[in-house]
């Protein structure tokens, strides 16, 4: 063979050659979805599901502006520290025993604790006249559009209570709660009691207690308006109760009827609220406003710590 076609086949065979690592490099590069800004040195560096160096990472596209924040546990809290809670009446005792526990460890801390109702303590919170919110409902999307947040801090049961003094000794179901409740039965003979009318004391409509009783309980139906219901106006459980005496019916949050001496519960379904399979179970939450104050982020943090989630179930014994 002569060199000159030696050499024609050299060069043929390296430029097959070339081709063929070419190929094998782009392939490389697909198949493993490499960047070549990352070797030239130009071009966006990050894929789409790792931040910028000392940029925060983005909000997924699937999560909310409102969805609650794990607050760190304290670990020191300034001397003169002032926290404002307003809210829902069936978080009386919760209140207070976090207020009592908090302002322990962290002396020189105030904790003032107010109980208008879970609409009362929104709207204050809204407005900026709370810091925190006690609230026995979820947030509705106008609330949530404020800006607000609602951090859930433990579960509650809605009890049906009687006085302890009325002869109806039985349980009732969760169609007779509801026919109770919107009127369809007024008398306790209908459930097989001794004859008399049934009287209803209903919570006002700001109550949270109402409002998660219409949920659960009557799911999301209407109460009834028959001449045997009575609205009471303010959400005042103690009230509530006193109002029972040998023939009335109402609800109330079972932390804080477990105790009382003056009325019983009643079962639901063959279920009393201890049980793990009550129906009428509901979270209960603190509400704050975003972005949290520091005072906002200090208290529940504390409140969703072991030593807070202490103090609530010692509060709800």
């Amino acid at each position: 063979m002569s060199q000159k076609n030696e050499t024609g086949t050299l060069i043929l065979a390296l430029l097959i050659t070339a081709a063929l690592l070419a190929g094998g490099f782009w392939w490389f590069t697909r198949k493993s979805g490499l960047n070549l800004g990352t070797l030239t040195g130009g071009g966006n560096t990050n894929t789409p599901n790792q931040p910028q160096t000392g940029q925060s990472p983005a909000i997924p596209a699937n999560s909310s502006p409102t969805a609650p924040t794990a607050f760190a546990p304290p670990t020191s809290v300034p001397n003169g520290t002032i926290i404002r809670v307003e809210g829902s009446t069936s978080m009386v005792q919760i209140n207070q025993a976090l207020k009592t526990a908090f302002q322990k460890q962290f002396p020189g801390t105030t904790v003032n604790t107010q109980a208008g109702g879970t609409d009362i303590g929104i709207q204050a919170v809204s407005a900026g006249n709370a810091d925190i919110a006690a609230s026995s409902r979820p947030l509705t999307p106008q609330e949530q559009a404020q800006g607000l947040v609602a951090l859930p801090v433990t579960k509650d049961a809605i009890a049906i209570v009687v006085g302890n003094q009325n002869p109806f000794r039985k349980g009732l179901t969760q169609a007779q709660v509801v026919d109770i409740f919107q009127g369809k039965i007024t008398n306790w003979a209908q459930v097989g009691g001794q004859g008399g009318t049934i009287r209803v004391i209903n919570r006002p409509a700001f109550s949270g207690t109402h409002q998660g009783f219409q949920e659960l309980v009557l799911r999301g139906g209407n109460f009834g308006s028959s001449p045997n219901i009575t609205t009471w106006p303010k959400d005042e459980t103690t009230a509530v109760l006193q109002q029972l005496r040998t023939d009335g019916i109402s609800y109330a949050t079972y932390a804080q009827v477990a105790n009382q001496q003056t009325v019983r519960t009643v079962a639901v379904d063959g279920l009393t609220p201890e049980a793990a399979s009550y129906p009428y179970q509901r979270s209960l939450y603190y509400v704050y406003k975003q972005p949290p104050s520091p005072q906002v982020q200090a208290f529940l943090g504390y409140a969703t710590s072991p030593p807070g989630q202490q103090a609530i179930l010692n509060a709800n014994k």
